[in-house]
């Protein structure tokens, strides 16, 4: 047999020969894992949790729908009453009473618990967008659109709810993992929400978006509540004495989340119009759907990966959003493409790590108003930044448009590098 080569090392001033501690005989030396075992493993340990797989089963067929009912709104109004103005309107009136009506809902949800309150939220908010359907259907006064669609603001935030129950479930350790996931499936659903959307209501009749999300939102939900072992304790508020409202301690952040949304909006405007005016017209989807799959990609991969700090993620996401532009400029689709995926790969960091604070900092048994009001400052700015960039590209061209991401996106930098950090 060959002889093992003696290593050597050096202790001070002294050189000195070691042999190679001889393994145990028969067994294999370790096997360093492979990098789709690193990246898989911390999400097979999260879904080893018990009953993990079946409230995220329901959870993913409850959010599918958040993607849909905007889109399948817009076709059935604009196809049954021939007037994009009125359907506009009825889903930006949705879209206030969402604002104004979701953290009373998730305040519910913290005092009462998610069954309790999802449940029959959730139905109303069903019954809702059947009411839209019939009074499209039966040519109702246009009031009647804007009291249907307004009922739907009641829609409990799953994506929340889904948040609440990780943290409930997992060591602090495993959080950053968990918040990954979730905001892969948010993109994911947001990705192809509108697809299945725009084919339902064009290949089969136009109510059949609007319906179809209704059944997969209430199933989804029914689905998610009944598996109560994994449901947070309810009244955590009233207990722990968390009476406080979480806006106050996250004021800060709700800045972070809104110039994102400014992000958001400004940039699925831009590019539309962008697209459109390259000649795309319908085929320019695929190209759209590039900035949620990088930012769907991006989330796995940054789970399985030691978190970086806030200020990290939002440089990179300042320098990604000035890719598009510089895209746009040289008239290119293939640049531009890659420029909406590389820069909806910096998105997910952001938005991971800014809900990370989001959870250490709301107060105790609030978590659920919490997270909803950073969805609303979202929301609000995804609004915002849709009507600026619309005026901006009837302006100035969706060249000088595409600015606007990049100057929110450097705004949201300024907050951040701002904001306290935790401790402080």
């Amino acid at each position: 047999m060959p002889q093992e080569t003696p290593l050597m090392a050096v202790t001070g001033t002294t050189l000195v020969l070691a042999s190679p501690a001889p393994s145990p005989a028969g067994r294999p030396a370790p096997v360093r894992p492979s990098a789709a075992a690193r990246l898989l493993g911390p999400y097979a340990r999260l879904f080893a949790v018990p009953g993990a797989r079946g409230f995220t089963a329901g959870n993913l067929l409850a959010r599918l729908p958040m993607g849909m009912f905007g889109i399948s709104a817009v076709l059935m109004i604009a196809g049954q009453r021939g007037s994009y103005a009125l359907a506009g309107a009825v889903t930006a009136t949705g879209m206030a009473a969402t604002a104004v009506v979701a953290p009373w809902t998730a305040r519910l949800v913290d005092r009462y618990g998610q069954a309790r309150t999802a449940v029959p939220a959730t139905v109303i908010a069903v019954l809702g967008s059947l009411s839209l359907v019939l009074c499209v259907r039966t040519q109702a006064p246009a009031w009647t659109l804007f009291a249907s669609y307004a009922a739907t603001a009641t829609t409990p935030n799953i994506g929340g709810l889904s948040r609440a129950r990780w943290t409930h479930l997992l060591p602090r350790s495993a959080h950053h993992t968990a918040m990954s996931f979730e905001q892969a499936a948010d993109e994911l659903c947001f990705m192809l929400g509108p697809v299945l959307a725009a084919f339902l209501c064009t290949a089969a009749f136009p109510e059949a978006g609007t319906l179809t999300g209704a059944v997969l939102l209430l199933t989804g939900m029914l689905v998610f509540t009944a598996h109560r072992a994994t449901e947070p304790p309810p009244g955590g508020a009233r207990r722990s004495g968390g009476g406080r409202s979480p806006l106050r301690a996250l004021a800060p952040l709700l800045g972070l989340f809104l110039a994102t949304g400014l992000v958001f909006g400004s940039m699925e405007v831009t590019s539309v119009a962008h697209l459109s005016a390259l000649g795309l017209g319908g085929a320019s989807g695929p190209v759209l759907a590039l900035q949620a799959a990088g930012s769907c990609a991006a989330g796995l991969l940054y789970g399985a990966r030691r978190p970086r700090s806030l200020r990290t993620c939002l440089l990179a996401l300042a320098g990604a959003m000035a890719l598009p532009w510089a895209a746009a400029a040289t008239g290119s689709l293939a640049a531009l493409a890659a420029a909406l995926l590389l820069a909806g790969m910096a998105t997910a960091p952001v938005m991971v790590t800014a809900m990370g604070l989001v959870q250490s900092r709301t107060p105790g048994g609030r978590l659920n108003e919490g997270l909803t009001l950073a969805v609303t400052a979202i929301l609000a700015g995804i609004a915002a930044g849709s009507a600026t960039a619309g005026l901006a590209v009837d302006g100035w061209g969706t060249g000088t448009a595409y600015l606007l991401p990049a100057a929110a996106a450097l705004t949201a930098l300024l907050i951040g590098s701002a904001t306290p950090r935790p401790g402080r």
